[in-house]
C-alpha cells in the first residue's frame, strides 16, 4: 500500500521550520540557480498537475524505473506506472516478478540504466543544489551518471535557503520521517548511509527537476 507523509508527520518529532512552502521569492530565486546549474525545471501547481508533466515528459518506448518516493506516491505516479495506459516499459514491475534474489539484485542494478529514472530528493537549496540520502543507494544511483535521463519531483516544502539548511533538512525532517517509514515498511531502521549533493547537470536536458507548489514527501 502506498505511504503518505501524513502517516508519520503527527507522531513524528521534526524542525516544522524547515518543511514549509517558500514564497515565490525563494521559489523564483530556487529555479533560477537551479537553470544555472544545468537543471531543467517545471513548475506546476498540483500534484494532479506533476503526474500529467512526467506523462506527457516520457516518450513511447521507453525504459522507465523509479527509487522508492513517498512523493512519486502521492501524485500516483507508482501506481500510473505499474497499472496505468501507458506505452513505458515498466522495470519494477519487471524486477519484482523474478523469483531469486541474486538476480533480482542484479535486475536491480542493471535498471539503474533506465532511459529513464524518477525519483524524489530530501532537500532542494535555493542556490542551486539538490541533497538526496538512501540507506542502500538504490534510490540514488542513478541520478550522477548512470540513467539517460533523470527526472527528479519535489514538493516546494523542500526548498529551503542555501546548502547548510538543506543538509539540516535531511537530519531535521527526512530521515526522521523516512525512518519511521522503514521501520514499518521493512522492520529495520534507516540511515543515512549514502549522500548525494547534487550540484551540477553537465549534460544539456539530462535531468528535469519538477518543483510542485505542494507540501509533498519527506
Amino acid at each position: 500500500m502506498s505511504q503518505r507523509k501524513s502517516d508519520y508527520a503527527d507522531d513524528t518529532d521534526i524542525d516544522a521550520s524547515l518543511d514549509e512552502l517558500p514564497d515565490e521569492t525563494r521559489l523564483d530565486e530556487a529555479v533560477a540557480n537551479l537553470e544555472a546549474n544545468g537543471f531543467e525545471v517545471v513548475v506546476v501547481d498540483t500534484a494532479e498537475d506533476a503526474l500529467e508533466t512526467l506523462q506527457s515528459h516520457i516518450p513511447a518506448g521507453a525504459s522507465v524505473m523509479n527509487g522508492h518516493s513517498t512523493t512519486l506516491e502521492e501524485i500516483g505516479f507508482a501506481e500510473y506506472l505499474s497499472e496505468g495506459d501507458h506505452e513505458w516499459e515498466s522495470l519494477p514491475d519487471e524486477i519484482w516478478s523474478i523469483d531469486d534474489d541474486e538476480r533480482r539484485q542484479a535486475a536491480r542494478r542493471e535498471a539503474q540504466t533506465a532511459d529513464y529514472f524518477l525519483g524524489g530528493i530530501n532537500a532542494v537549496a535555493a542556490t542551486g543544489e539538490l541533497v538526496a540520502a538512501d540507506r542502500s543507494g538504490s534510490r540514488i544511483g542513478a541520478y550522477p551518471f548512470a540513467a539517460s535521463n533523470v527526472v527528479i519531483v519535489s514538493g516546494a516544502n523542500k526548498v529551503v535557503p542555501d546548502l547548510d539548511a538543506a543538509l539540516d533538512r535531511l537530519e531535521s525532517v527526512a530521515y526522521p520521517l523516512e525512518n519511521e517509514r522503514a521501520k514499518e515498511a521493512y522492520g529495520v531502521e534507516s540511515e543515512i548511509a549514502k549522500q548525494l549533493i547534487f550540484r551540477q547537470e553537465l549534460e544539456e536536458g539530462r535531468t528535469t527537476v519538477v518543483l510542485v507548489r505542494e507540501q509533498l514527501g519527506y
